[in-house]
């Protein structure tokens, strides 16, 4: 349990992965998705440093309902050249090629 957690946290993260891990998804998968919640849940009622995360978005968003960048910081991870100079709809298109 990360440090910031309280027990609240973590409770809804093991009730979330298990979710996950009883719709089929594997275990690493369903421990970010998990993770990613909770760490939403806390950015929403001020608990953390940032207001927003720097990261690829909620995994079960649909790339159209993501934002630029979000799907920029994804296109990073999937190490896809020219995505700086590429617009929404281009980086979805190489996401999608790519994934």
């Amino acid at each position: 349990m990360p440090e910031e957690w309280n027990q609240k946290d973590e409770r809804q993260y093991e009730e979330i992965r298990k979710d996950q891990m009883q719709r089929g998804t594997d275990e690493e998968r369903a421990e970010e998705i998990a993770a990613r919640t909770v760490n939403q849940r806390r950015r929403k009622e001020g608990r953390t440093e940032n207001e927003t995360t720097s990261g690829t978005g909620n995994p079960n968003t649909r790339l159209e309902d993501r934002t630029k960048e979000e799907l920029d910081q994804r296109a990073q991870e999937l190490d896809i050249e020219g995505r700086s100079k590429m617009d929404k709809d281009e980086l979805i298109s190489a996401i999608r090629q790519r994934q």
